[in-house]
This record gives C-alpha cells, structure tokens and sequence, in this order.
C-alpha cells in the first residue's frame, strides 16, 4: 500500500518493535529500538541461511515478550539482490518488512557522525531510525503467475543484451575480415548470408570453392536459396577482399563462437 509519511509514522506506535537490518552477502547485523529511538539489546549478527533466519525471527519474539511489543516491522536497504531472500522469508512468517532508500541512509549517516563510512552496526541503527521517521517503502513482493512473469523479463531483458552483444561482434568479424559481404548481402542475418557465415570461411578461402558447392551448402538451410549470379557476385568480391587475412585459425574459431 502507498502512505504518505505522516500515515507512516502514525503506524509506529510505543507497542511497535522496530528492526533495522544491515544486508549482506553472507552475514547480516539487526538492530532493535522502539519509536522514540531508544534501543534494546545488543546487535544480532546472523548469517544467510535457513537456520539463521529462525534465530533472527527468535531474537525478534523474545523482544517482543521483554518489551510489551505487539507487533515488529523490519526495516532493510534494498542491496542488490541480496535482501530478497530475507524478504521473502519475512513474508512467509507474516511479518512486516519495509525498505529505505539507500541515500537517504547515506546522508542519515553524514548527519549523525559527519562521516558516510560504510559500517554495518551504524547502517542497521540508521536503518531503524528511517524507519522510526516514515521514510520507508514498501516493497512489493510478487507471487504466483506474477512471480513468474517478473523472471521472465529479467530472463527476456538478459537476451536482449546478450543478442545486442552478439550482434555488435558478428558486424566487427565482418568488418575485419570480410568487409565486402555487406555489400552482396545487405543483411548478414537473413538465411542466406547466415547460410554462408556458417561455411567459416575467410575470403581466401571461399573462392577455392565452386559456385555449385556453395549453392548445395545454401540449399541445406535455405530451399529457395540465392540464385547463381549473388554467389557470382560474392566470389568476385571475395578476389579483391581486404579482409584480414593474419590469424585466421583464430578469426574462425572466433566466428564459430558467435
């Protein structure tokens, strides 16, 4: 839900526990406070595991019982990916998670000490503080198809730079050592010129075969291939290439990779 910050921090109330993790790759640190900052027990120090976890969730509970609490809300910097996994777990307990922005524990930081030094006990109070002031988010954690369907455009995103990556370095082979294909094959990801990279042949060694050979090997991805004379046409500006021709065991090795 969307809340303004005065809606925040009227959540916060002298029976709320609040919670602020600093997020790591392998261990995390937890601090605990209530509204007015004042802060109860000892830094938690708790690892990203299974176990871990329920020791964290154990830690909050025996707060809770100490403290007269009702109820907790957790607050996190959202670093990287880290935070999900805790997140997700916080959500299968029922239990309220929020998160802060990042700079604005930064700046946090500066205000408090004049230093913005990272440090994992000072970020997690920080983070608990943010949290005690309404300045959180909170996070949207898909589930089911939608879960699904978040995957699927990072899976689909992750593509699209890879085959943008791909296809930057197919047009740099062409351009170091066939520079000329470009202008019998306008685009070198039609069937038919995709057809003749596939031969992983320099433009030496293309002209060593006949027009028949290299219309047969056409023919075995393309069934309406080019005609005779756009193989022509290529041959004759494979004579006068000014491909590169050093280094070439590499440079089809290179291609084959693509």
């Amino acid at each position: 839900m969307n809340y303004n910050q005065n809606e925040k921090i009227a959540q916060i109330t002298s029976q709320t526990l609040i919670i602020g993790v600093d997020i790591a790759k392998y261990k995390h640190v937890a601090r605990a406070q209530d509204f007015r900052g004042l802060e109860f027990s000892a830094p938690l120090y708790f690892e990203n595991t299974n176990s871990s976890f329920n020791c964290f969730i154990e830690w909050i509970k025996k707060l809770m019982d100490q403290n007269k609490m009702e109820k907790v809300i957790v607050g996190m910097e959202p670093t990287g990916h880290y935070w999900l996994n805790l997140a997700h777990f916080l959500k299968g307990k029922n239990l309220k998670f929020v998160v802060v922005n990042p700079m604005h524990v930064k700046k946090s930081k500066e205000l408090d000490d004049n230093s913005p030094t990272k440090n994992d006990v000072k970020d997690a109070r920080v983070i608990a503080q943010l949290v005690k002031d309404g300045r959180y988010a909170e996070p949207n954690i898909p589930q089911g198809v939608y879960a699904e369907l978040r995957v699927a455009r990072k899976i689909r995103d992750l593509l699209s730079v890879d085959l943008q990556a791909v296809q930057g370095q197919v047009h740099n082979w062409i351009d170091r050592y066939f520079p000329e294909f470009l202008t019998v094959f306008k685009d070198w990801e039609g069937k038919s010129a995709l057809q003749l990279l596939k031969l992983n042949l320099l433009p030496h060694e293309l002209i060593e075969l006949s027009e028949q050979e290299i219309l047969v090997h056409l023919r075995k991805a393309v069934k309406r291939a080019v005609g005779l004379s756009k193989i022509k046409e290529l041959k004759k500006v494979a004579v006068a290439s000014i491909g590169i021709r050093e280094g070439s065991d590499m440079a089809k090795l290179e291609l084959r990779t693509l």
